[in-house]
């Protein structure tokens, strides 16, 4: 028998996976764990196509077509467009007024006391203090906050635009904190030892190197508040989520499809603007 014949007579080796036994044991955790969760959560997804339930689902999707554009219902989406982005500016802005200078004292590599080693006391608790009051702030809803100032302030953009603001100051604060935190402390250290102050060293030291990251987050976040400040809607704080729910009300299935569509419009001209900055600071 020649050597070709042999090699091509020769038993194929097996094949297996190296890592099947840990791929096993990651899919049993997760079902042992999830379960258990699921079931505490009542989460029964087969309720959906129940005969119960799945007529007036159908019956409420049919509705969506055609969406409704009479020329005095897109004037008004449009108005209540603009008043929801107005919103979600407004709290952001006022968000970034808040969440800028708590970040740069809960920031760790702009403190002075900081250069030599381990941060003294009282510069400490002005950072832990600066960090449990992000931490509340962001703990509580904007929700719950709109909730709050629909009481005070009564009915109106005001009270999302003040709920936006108090929710995002901690969102933003801490997340800023954490990506100054992970940049390069070298420049800015270099900075304070040599005398420059704090805003300085931000500035010309962790700013450059970090605000692509900021801005793209920053723009995420003002996409976050648009769909918030839509959802603030239905409690009072105006928009197009109290024109939502006064077309789900109504059970008017094109006006609400409408205003589904722009929705979507509305996160895609976000989206495009995160994009464009980037590509700006890049």
């Amino acid at each position: 028998m020649t050597l070709p014949s042999i090699l091509t007579n020769a038993p194929t080796p097996r094949r297996r996976d190296p890592a099947w036994l840990g791929r096993v044991f990651a899919v049993v955790t997760t079902l042992a764990i999830a379960w258990p969760v699921l079931v505490l959560a009542e989460f029964k997804p087969w309720l959906l196509f129940s005969p119960e339930s799945l007529a007036p689902t159908l019956h409420f999707l049919a509705d969506f077509f055609p969406p409704t554009l009479e020329p005095n219902f897109l004037a008004l989406v449009l108005r209540e467009t603009w008043r929801t982005v107005a919103i979600a500016t407004a709290g952001i802005s006022l968000a970034l007024v808040l969440a800028i200078p708590l970040a740069l004292l809960a920031t760790r590599t702009l403190s002075v006391s900081a250069l030599a080693g381990p941060m003294t006391p009282l510069p400490w608790l002005v950072r832990q203090a600066v960090r449990w009051l992000l931490m509340l702030l962001r703990s509580v809803p904007e929700l719950i906050w709109a909730l709050i100032f629909v009481r005070v302030v009564g009915l109106g953009p005001t009270s999302g635009v003040l709920a936006i603001a108090l929710t995002y100051a901690g969102m933003l604060g801490k997340v800023y904190a954490e990506i100054l935190e992970s940049g390069d402390a070298h420049p800015s250290h270099s900075l304070l030892r040599n005398g420059c102050g704090r805003l300085q060293a931000f500035f010309y030291g962790l700013l450059p190197q970090s605000a692509t990251e900021l801005t793209s987050y920053t723009v995420y976040r003002w996409e976050c508040a648009i769909r918030s400040s839509a959802v603030l809607g239905f409690v009072g704080a105006g928009g197009l989520g109290q024109q939502m729910d006064a077309s789900m009300k109504m059970f008017n299935g094109g006006e609400v499809a409408t205003l589904l569509l722009v929705f979507m419009v509305l996160v895609w001209l976000a989206d495009l603007t995160s994009g464009l900055l980037r590509k700006a600071l890049a």
